[in-house]
């Protein structure tokens, strides 16, 4: 396995978070050297201006936590993200149009896949696995791989739970090679984390990144 930063992206996406946690979090990101780290909308041009040049991917949400936005919304809120220095946008399906049995899910996915890929930015949709029976998980898995997506991604974390490594492996079974699975929701220890990445993860979500970095080279000086 590679080094376990180039897995994580480091979260934070609280209600009440503050402009100090959001410089702590970048800080943290470039010292261990994550492959990204997830802000709310709002903290993008802060972050882009702290990151710099570094290689770190600055990744924001779209439609969160429901995804029950309209699809005019997520496609201004997408613009204005991608605007103002976003590599890499994590959209919340419209989980009540697919919940209906609507088409619109795959429709709005590929409008926001266009606008991404047109301006060479990384798409990840949000399936919310708790939500999803394996058969309605296949077919999510499915719905975002035919409308452009980079990524398939778990959880908003606002579910009853989180990442599962028994859904990663049935979404890795159902994925292509060639698009990504992030594992994230409820992720705090490294016996998940790992366990995650085993089932088939690329990336791994968490607001707990530091403290998983600092177990991961626990783990590792032990067996030395």
């Amino acid at each position: 396995m590679n080094k376990l930063n180039r897995f994580l992206e480091s979260t934070l996406l609280k209600p009440t978070m503050t402009g100090s946690e959001v410089d702590s979090l970048i800080r943290e990101a470039i010292e261990e050297q994550f492959v990204g780290v997830c802000v709310p909308p709002f903290w993008l041009k802060k972050a882009r201006r702290e990151l710099g040049e570094e290689n770190v991917q600055l990744v924001t949400v779209i439609g969160f936590p429901f995804g029950y936005s309209d699809s005019a919304t997520k496609v201004f809120e997408s613009k204005e993200a991608i605007r103002q220095g976003a590599d890499e946008l994590d959209l919340v399906w419209s989980q009540t149009a697919y919940h209906s049995g609507m088409n619109w899910p795959k429709v709005e996915i590929a409008q926001i896949a266009k606008i991404c890929h047109d301006e060479e930015r990384i798409l990840k949709v949000i399936i919310e696995t708790a939500n999803l029976d394996e058969k309605q998980l296949v077919e999510a898995c499915l719905i975002c791989q035919d409308a452009g997506a980079d990524y398939v991604k778990t959880s908003t974390g606002y579910a009853s739970t989180g990442a599962q490594a028994a859904d990663i492996i049935v979404m890795r079974e159902t994925l292509s090679s060639s698009v990504g699975i992030k594992g994230s929701g409820g992720i705090k220890t490294l016996d998940l984390t790992l366990a995650l990445i085993q089932a088939g993860a690329d990336r791994i979500g968490t607001s707990s990144a530091k403290a998983l970095m600092d177990s991961w080279r626990n783990s590792q000086s032990l067996l030395k």
